[in-house]
């Protein structure tokens, strides 16, 4: 059977739809002539339903009046506060998906894969595919393979790095990188990193997912990767590149992993310095939640400022002011 993988039918943005396809495979010997390259054609959406992908199909129609619009959703602060589930957090999600509203929650933690986001969402009560989810090692990952395809890279990190990394084509290796890139952990060495410092200084590129500060609290298992980067920053005199929130690197890549256009997009965060800064500076709306970090009496501390301020998303009704007449 001539078949073409659905990766190579879609249009670059389309990636919402690529990972909820699975990337299955597709009969090209179709009447709408399923290898002609379509977004969300009338065409794409009747050789859905001939290869049997009815319900996929029929929700896919229904969703049409609302994937111009979308959301880019913070997740600690917003819908969880350590291990606890914030108020009214699980509703507001399953209403999302109800009314197939495309998002997707934008993580700087670069330690969990997709997959482990998802379990532990599901624990908490909120039930999601790992297409809703888009971290600062997919970022990482994304970046490094456009920058320097089949590049180089040791790597200070754990599990969701070193698989974005992987999959993007990228090698892991322990001498002479073209980078090196600095995420979450807690199995560090000194010498670990002054191994890494040794090869910034012989000329390795040093990337690092995010700059997010420690919580400064007593018995907190982990220094932070803010105190890391600074540590190595100091050592190599060589600045850092992020590529995590609030740099442009995640929040683009974030809204094109969704297929959204910017000025269709809307950032959900709790904290001005990442979520909401990295919005404003894309041209996205953004809404802020009271419900982590940021709270009213600092917000006149800051020279931008939200579009909206909610106490948390229990609070955010759709649609959204500025969706209307969209």
């Amino acid at each position: 059977m001539n078949t073409v993988q659905i990766e190579d039918t879609l249009q670059p943005g389309n990636y919402f739809l690529l990972n909820k396809m699975h990337k299955k495979e597709y009969d090209l010997n179709t009447p709408d002539n399923f290898g002609q390259k379509t977004d969300y054609s009338k065409d794409f959406i009747l050789t859905l339903v001939e290869q049997e992908n009815i319900k996929f199909a029929h929700k896919q129609i229904k969703s049409t009046k609302h994937m111009k619009q979308g959301l880019l959703i913070d997740m600690d602060g917003v819908i969880y506060s350590g291990e606890e589930l914030i108020f009214g957090a699980d509703k507001f999600i399953k209403n999302l998906i109800d009314e197939d509203i495309p998002f997707a929650f934008m993580t700087n933690n670069s330690q969990r894969t997709a997959l482990e986001v998802v379990r532990k969402l599901k624990g908490l009560g909120i039930k999601v595919e790992e297409s809703h989810v888009y971290t600062s090692a997919m970022a990482t990952g994304k970046f490094l393979s456009d920058q320097s395809p089949n590049g180089t890279a040791y790597v200070l990190g754990e599990g969701g790095l070193l698989s974005s990394l992987h999959d993007h084509g990228i090698t892991l290796v322990n001498t002479d990188p073209e980078f090196v890139v600095l995420g979450e952990g807690r199995n560090f060495t000194l010498e670990m990193v002054q191994r890494a410092v040794d090869m910034i200084l012989a000329g390795a590129k040093f990337i690092t997912t995010n700059r997010d500060p420690s919580p400064k609290k007593p018995g907190w298992n982990n220094l932070g990767i803010a105190a890391t980067t600074a540590m190595i920053e100091e050592a190599t005199g060589r600045k850092a590149f992020v590529t995590g929130k609030p740099s442009p690197v995640m929040m683009r890549s974030a809204r094109k992993f969704l297929g959204l256009e910017t000025s269709d997009t809307t950032v959900i965060g709790d904290t001005m310095e990442t979520d909401i800064q990295g919005g404003v500076q894309m041209g996205y709306k953004t809404i802020l939640v009271l419900s982590g970090i940021s709270s009213k009496d600092t917000l006149g501390h800051y020279a931008f400022k939200p579009d909206m301020i909610a106490s948390s998303v229990d609070e955010i009704k759709f649609p959204l002011t500025w969706w209307e007449g969209k």
